[in-house]
């Protein structure tokens, strides 16, 4: 009778499954896109044929094909560092590295997290610079310069040391002195700095990267506030974005929380589309507040972190969760193992995680199924689906993707998909606003 497997045999096994596994599936799925994409790339779906030129229709397709062999070569590199880190001991020498040179102790963790996130940027260094100044700027969306694209980097790498190293030191004192329920307190740090940024970011963050203008248009900003008025919406101000400085892609969003949420307008949006286009966009954000879809998303986040914090207390206590993924735990005095049991959590989880993502994309999509319903009934179909394919033809976004990989990874459905909905009964809930 062969012996029992133990705990760390059984999690390194079920590591490398569910890696392989998840890397497999998404290889798989992507090569499903490129093919279906290019099946259909010489014809316009009949539903679009008069609205969607087949120039623009074959621009999409190969957007959306280079788009797709790039996500293979990330998922390459990504599953093969997620490997050195762990099962390759690339985590335990960084490590030993930190703790020769620092002796153990809080500023040896923070140190063994800032090298983490150093190595881990340089290494997707390469791919952001070939995103930007190859692939966007092949289908004419780059607008930045490389002096902006390093201005932007040094901004980001500032931004993440000011606010994530006092967060990252709190959460490991947590870890080392609030008992065997850290991991509850940490969570309730981790929600309250997650709210604090939602309140900081449109006021504070947003505009170190970009310009934001109040939005000067006098008869669309009446438009915009008069639909506001009548769905009992509040902003603190409409602006416009200077998003044509980077890229040529187009949006508008809602940002913000409480009393801070402010309507913000790709300026790029705004030169496409018309007034009533511009309403029907707005009010698909706001069908998202109706509906309370960011109330729930965001219950959904507390309810699926603080099972991930439970999960990591648990075991950051199991000497066999770090040797079963390549790491020896620290046994000098006064040594801690708190930022290796963030570290191994942070790569571990994604492997595990990605059979679920369907389902949260699931929820996404009928969410906009919503949203979409909402702001049909607020302004018109016809509205809505002309800016929709408007933005579809502007950001090359391919009209038929593949049904499966839709499924895995659209977290908004298919265009075809989308305006058919919109043809559907009016229902109830969805009733005009009062005017």
């Amino acid at each position: 009778m062969s012996p029992a497997l133990s705990p760390s045999a059984i999690l390194t096994i079920a590591f490398v499954t569910a890696l392989l596994a998840g890397t497999l599936l998404r290889h798989w799925l992507a090569t499903r896109q490129i093919r279906h994409v290019v099946r259909h790339r010489d014809a316009v779906p009949a539903a679009f044929a008069t609205s969607i030129p087949l120039t623009a229709h074959q621009r999409a397709a190969d957007y959306t094909v280079a788009k797709t062999r790039l996500v293979i070569l990330e998922l390459a590199l990504g599953t093969g560092v997620t490997v050195v880190w762990t099962l390759l001991g690339g985590l335990q020498a960084l490590n030993s590295a930190t703790l020769s040179w620092l002796g153990a102790g809080m500023l040896q963790q923070i140190a063994l997290l800032v090298g983490f996130v150093l190595i881990g940027s340089l290494i997707d260094l390469p791919m952001s610079w070939y995103q930007t100044f190859v692939l966007e700027e092949r289908f004419g969306f780059n607008k930045m310069t490389p002096r902006l694209w390093v201005t932007d980097l040094l901004k980001s790498a500032f931004l993440g040391a000011l606010i994530g190293l006092p967060l990252a030191w709190l959460i490991l004192w947590l870890m080392g002195a609030a008992g065997t329920l850290w991991w509850l307190w940490a969570w309730a740090t981790w929600m309250g700095f997650n709210l604090l940024l939602l309140l900081i970011y449109p006021s504070f963050i947003a505009p170190l990267f970009n310009k934001f203008q109040p939005l000067q248009d006098e008869a669309l900003r009446a438009r915009v506030n008069a639909l506001m008025e009548r769905c009992g919406f509040s902003a603190q101000g409409l602006y416009v974005m200077d998003g044509s400085r980077r890229s040529a892609h187009a949006n508008a969003y809602f940002t913000g929380f409480g009393a801070a949420k402010r309507v913000v307008f790709y300026d790029t949006l705004l030169a496409r589309l018309t007034g009533e286009e511009v309403d029907a966009v707005l009010a698909h954000e706001l069908g998202h507040f109706r509906h309370r879809h960011v109330i729930k998303r965001m219950v959904s986040l507390f309810a699926m972190s603080l099972a991930g914090f439970a999960l990591l207390g648990w075991l950051s206590g199991q000497a066999w969760f770090y040797t079963a993924l390549g790491v020896m735990p620290s046994m000098a005095p006064g040594a801690s193992n708190d930022a290796l049991a963030l570290l191994l959590f942070l790569l571990v989880v994604p492997a595990f995680s990605f059979l679920v993502g369907p389902l949260f994309t699931r929820l996404s999509r009928a969410h906009e199924f919503e949203a979409d319903a909402f702001a049909v009934h607020q302004t018109s179909a016809r509205d809505l689906s002309t800016a929709l394919l408007k933005l579809y033809e502007d950001n090359a976004s391919t009209l038929t993707p593949d049904p499966l990989y839709a499924q895995f990874h659209y977290s908004h459905p298919p265009a075809l998909e989308r305006l058919a909905r919109m043809q559907q009964p009016v229902n109830g809930k969805d009733s005009p606003c009062p005017a």
